[in-house]
Order: structure tokens, then C-alpha cells, then sequence
């Protein structure tokens, strides 16, 4: 298992180092002055002469890449020239934000969609099946803007039991973090349950047509725990194998929930910089997101190997 861990560390760092080297050349390398497009429209030739000798940009090509290897390894990814901010407090400020609107969201959509596609597969053809079958096909259709202007109507302004939106960090008051993330949570959740109560469904069916689960139960098993032992570990491998990607997309910033609810995170973050063409936080947003998903593989390798021990083996 160790050996199996460090081969997966060793290729993430690898796809990280090819991630941002493809980064240095489009932001960099491809352009005959980058310190004009980092620097803004606005820039005086001052400005520009300052900032070329900051960034290194007088240097060999390079010499440019190695220092801007070691700025990232130090932590460094920039300052952000169109706000006059460090890029590092920019992203300090928006990540908490979206690792709280994924992580809760993710939660509840991988337990409630594999329970229910538990459920739906060990009662198939039944009218509890149907049901689930009926509200799956809802949950697909029906868009995420749509999903969460309804909860905000119903939940926020005519029933204030929640608020209206907004963004309270979980260390300054953890009821008020709670309760102004559990409808982002519930639309972020909501589409992707369904999809994995349906992927849910169909691998459990399959698993429990196999010799071995048969086996099981001649030889006098509990169907609970032929279900759950023998059955739903094997069809969890193509569930944790889609969940490893959904997480790593969704650590990019869930654009559309945030806009909704007003939770400053990496998505408006994303959007207020292409808007002002502000590149060190677009490159920066781009690392983030490869780095998030790079992590999530890993992650998705390590429980792929403990739930099919094969895997340790290629």
C-alpha cells in the first residue's frame, strides 16, 4: 500500500509541474511584453519598467521559469496589479468560502445519493423504485439558478428560517455559519445526488447478479449484510471514481451558487477577475483548480485501492 500511495504522490507532482509549466508559457512565454497584460490597460511606462524588474521579466526565459517555480514553491502566487492586493490574501479570503459550500455539498450528495441508490436497487420495480426513479428525474431537470431562487422564496423570504444570503466564517460563530450554508448545501447537492443515486443503482444491480453474491446468500447470509459487506463496496468503485472528479471540478467554484446566496468565494472571485482582466488571480485560480484536482485523485486512488485491493497491483 505504501509503494502504491508514493507511485500516486509522484505522478500528482508530476501533473502539477506539467500544469504549471503550461501555465508559465501561456502567461508568460507567448507574449512579447507579459508585463503589459499583468499590469493592465492603465499602466504608466513607469509602472511597467517597475514591474518588469519585479517580476524578472528583464531575465532569460529561463531564468524566468525557475523563479517562477520557487515564488509558487514558496507560497508566492502574486500581486494582483488591478486591485492593488496581494494575490495570496485574495485567495485567502474566497477559499474558506468554497471549501465550505463543496465540503458540506459533497457530503450530502454522495451519502444521500448512494443511500438512496441503495434503496431504490434492493427494492427494483417496486413502488418505492419508481418513486425514487420519479424524483431523480426532477432533481436532473431541474436547473441549479432555479433550485436555489425557490429555497431562497420559500425558505429565506417567506419563511425566514434561514437568511437571505451571505457568508459568516466558521470560527466567528459556528450556528451562523451553519445556518447560511445549509441551502447552498442543499442546491449544490440536489442535481448530483441524483445523478449518483441512478450510478448507485445500476452498479449495485449489476454486483448483486454475480456468482459470489449468490454464493453468499446460499450460504445463509443476511440480505442486509450480503448488501452492504459483499455487494455495495464493489459497486462503490465507479461512484468513488466519479465523486473524485465531481469534488476536484467543484473546488474550482461553484459559480452559480455562489451568485445566487452571496457567498464571496472562489467563483465570483473567478469571474471579477476575468472581468477586470486581472491575470495573477486568473493564473493563481488556475493552479488552485489543477491542485484541487490532482488532490481529489489521489484521494479517489487511495479509497479506490482499499475498496478493490487489485488496484495496488498496477
Amino acid at each position: 500500500m505504501l509503494r502504491f500511495l508514493i507511485r500516486r504522490v509522484l505522478s500528482g507532482v508530476f501533473v502539477m509541474w506539467l500544469v504549471t509549466t503550461v501555465v508559465f508559457v501561456l502567461f508568460f512565454a507567448t507574449s512579447r511584453d507579459p508585463a503589459a497584460r499583468f499590469a493592465g490597460k492603465s499602466a504608466t511606462p513607469a509602472t511597467l519598467a517597475l514591474l518588469r524588474h519585479r517580476m524578472g521579466l528583464d531575465e532569460p526565459l529561463p531564468l524566468q521559469y525557475w523563479h517562477f517555480l520557487t515564488r509558487l514553491l514558496s507560497g508566492d502566487l502574486g500581486y494582483s496589479y488591478a486591485t492593488h492586493s496581494s494575490v495570496n490574501g485574495l485567495v485567502t479570503d474566497a477559499l474558506p468560502v468554497t471549501l465550505s459550500l463543496v465540503g458540506g455539498a459533497s457530503a450530502l450528495w454522495l451519502l444521500t445519493g448512494v443511500a438512496t441508490g441503495v434503496i431504490s436497487a434492493t427494492r427494483a420495480h417496486s413502488a418505492v423504485d419508481r418513486g425514487i426513479t420519479v424524483l431523480v428525474i426532477v432533481g436532473m431537470s431541474v436547473p441549479a439558478f432555479v433550485t436555489a431562487a425557490t429555497l431562497l422564496y420559500l425558505l429565506a423570504f417567506r419563511l425566514p428560517v434561514f437568511p437571505l444570503g451571505g457568508y459568516v466564517p466558521l470560527h466567528a460563530d459556528p450556528v451562523g455559519w451553519l445556518q447560511h450554508l445549509i441551502l447552498p448545501w442543499i442546491t449544490g447537492a440536489l442535481l448530483q445526488s441524483a445523478f449518483y443515486t441512478r450510478m448507485t443503482r445500476g452498479s449495485l444491480l449489476d454486483v448483486l447478479d454475480e456468482d459470489y453474491v449468490r454464493t453468499a446468500r446460499a450460504k445463509g447470509l443476511g440480505e442486509r449484510r450480503v448488501v452492504l459487506r459483499h455487494g455495495l463496496r464493489s459497486a462503490l468503485t465507479p461512484v468513488v471514481t466519479q465523486f473524485g472528479m465531481d469534488l476536484g471540478a467543484a473546488l474550482s467554484g461553484a459559480l452559480v451558487t455562489e451568485t445566487v446566496f452571496g457567498l464571496q468565494g472562489v467563483g465570483q472571485l473567478t469571474v471579477r477577475s476575468m472581468t477586470l482582466g486581472d491575470l495573477p488571480v486568473i493564473m493563481a485560480v488556475v493552479l488552485l483548480a489543477a491542485f484541487g484536482i490532482v488532490v481529489a485523485s489521489i484521494v479517489v486512488d487511495v479509497v479506490y485501492a482499499l475498496l478493490d485491493p487489485r488496484v495496488r497491483l498496477t
